[in-house]
């Protein structure tokens, strides 16, 4: 096998893993799982829930009394396990790239950026279960993970454009979409899903329980100045939330009002990139970029008229992270159709 099949083989795999990562971790804490094991790496103490509840009383005893709550435990363990191996194989890519850096295949320098992010992510993993569900450290996870997401895709995409059998970019198109369009609506979707991550951790998704008003009022009673604190100190469980209804409403009509300006900013920018030619790759990030656009507020829009149900609740994370790879894809198209007009 080919040092590029190899590296896009493992690469592959990688990101499909990591799309499964991200969708356990939404659902982990979405079904209230995120302390099913209140230690870390392991559960009680052991390798599995297996031997946390084969010895319930005593790991209870040893962890505070609290119960061990097998089908939680699991929720939180299985998504470790699917992490850790996640590591194992950005690992493999990392010294693949070094291994082939001769052969340019893939930056060495991103590849070990890559691993780096990992293990920081590894760390706040940790953090998230030691200091009880803080929304600040289990926001920064959520975005980690997002970000590990990111850089895998544009490594699977640059390797589909250095595959000399895959013309991947198409016909070059013409600049109707500059870089700097694309880079600022991958900012905006990078801070709607922190206000739709802060939302989670601050348990206010049900705050504004109808739509398009907020608790039958368009200007709701919120309270704003405490909503967006970010450290509260330790000590504190933040399983439920702790913040007042008020604080939570704020959140919830903060991530309404993000949700309108990143569609206005998609909807531009999705029309400038349906203008390149019709087998550009720009055009067609720009189709995938409206596709998800619109997958994504239908999603949102069912979870609050049905009552954030929780597979709803998880299909509206996984849409964030398609919607996140979809504008990452069309940066990567505006960076391809540049290279390929120089």
């Amino acid at each position: 096998m080919t040092p590029h099949r190899q590296l896009t083989l493992v690469s592959r795999l990688a990101l499909a893993l990591c799309c499964v990562v991200v969708v356990l971790g939404a659902y982990v804490r979405l079904s209230a799982a995120g302390l099913g094991c209140p230690d870390w790496p392991g559960c009680y103490g052991h390798v599995s829930p297996i031997g946390a509840a084969a010895n319930a009383d005593a790991s209870a005893a040893r962890y505070g009394g609290q119960a061990v709550e097998v089908a939680k435990a699991w929720k939180e363990m299985i998504h470790r396990y699917a992490a850790g191996t996640l590591g194992i194989l950005i690992a493999i890519i990392a010294a693949l790239a070094v291994q082939y850096r001769r052969h340019r295949l893939l930056s060495s320098a991103l590849a070990l950026g890559l691993l780096g992010l990992v293990v920081a992510q590894g760390l706040f993993g940790a953090l998230t279960v030691t200091w009880r569900l803080k929304p600040l450290i289990v926001t920064g996870h959520l975005l980690f993970g997002l970000a590990t997401l990111s850089l895998l895709w544009w490594i699977v995409l640059e390797l589909a454009r250095t595959d000399q059998h895959i013309s991947f970019a198409g016909d070059p198109a013409r600049a109707t979409l500059a870089p700097g369009w694309a880079l600022a609506a991958l900012l905006v979707v990078i801070g709607q899903i922190s206000l739709g991550g802060w939302t989670s951790t601050n348990y206010a998704a049900t705050a504004c329980p109808d739509l398009p008003t907020c608790q039958g009022a368009w200007l709701p009673e919120a309270d704003f100045g405490n909503a967006f604190v970010l450290w509260r100190g330790l000590g504190i469980n933040y399983e439920g939330g702790v913040l007042a209804p008020a604080a939570r409403v704020a959140i919830h009509v903060a991530h309404r009002m993000g949700a309108v300006l990143a569609t206005l900013l998609l909807l531009w920018v999705g029309h400038l990139a349906l203008r390149a030619p019709r087998h550009s790759a720009l055009r067609r990030a720009g189709i995938v970029v409206l596709a998800a656009l619109a997958l994504q507020l239908l999603i949102a829009v069912s979870m609050i008229l049905r009552g954030f149900p929780l597979w709803l609740a998880t299909l509206h994370n996984a849409g964030a992270a398609l919607l996140l790879l979809a504008t990452v894809y069309l940066l990567h198209a505006t960076h391809t159709d540049a290279r390929r007009g120089r």
